[in-house]
């Protein structure tokens, strides 16, 4: 599983985090009330292609990815959601829909909405359909050196 891929990179910088098991949910808002998160609080990871390369755009469970804005902010002529075929073998250790926002462990870029930015701590999927990684957002951006943008009209 890739819980042992990203638990690696955080142990490797030293980095504190916590796991926070959950009943199995398999979208942004089921796992947010599964683990009793604010949808504002989880950040969810949707796979997108710009210009047909594959990144990750990642925002607040309780928004809706804009695709218009995130071709403006990544400078791409276009951008579409990627297809599940197109990316499930990128992720062999991850349980589908489940991949954490560490695109710099399969080397995609990342794009952050920047209302993440104002919260101390991040939550995510850590590769599993039943646990989050919660970690100080500073951590993360340090970790993942995410593009910040605009990602949704709320934020």
């Amino acid at each position: 599983m890739t819980v042992s891929r990203l638990k690696h990179c955080l142990d490797d910088h030293h980095v504190k985090y916590m796991t926070i098991n959950h009943l199995a949910a398999y979208t942004a808002q089921e796992t947010a009330e599964s683990a009793h998160i604010h949808g504002n609080e989880l950040a969810k990871t949707v796979m997108v292609k710009l210009d047909g390369k594959l990144a990750m755009a990642v925002l607040p469970a309780s928004q809706k990815l804009n695709l218009n804005l995130l071709k403006l902010a990544a400078g791409a002529s276009k951008a579409e959601l990627a297809q599940e075929a197109e990316f499930r073998d990128k992720f062999p250790e991850c349980e589908l829909g489940a991949m954490p926002p560490f695109g710099n462990l399969y080397g995609m870029e990342v794009f952050v909405a920047e209302t993440l930015t104002a919260d101390a701590e991040i939550a995510f999927n850590s590769g599993s359909h039943t646990e989050l990684i919660r970690m100080s957002y500073k951590d993360f951006e340090r970790l993942v050196e995410p593009r910040i943008v605009k990602l949704s009209p709320a934020g």
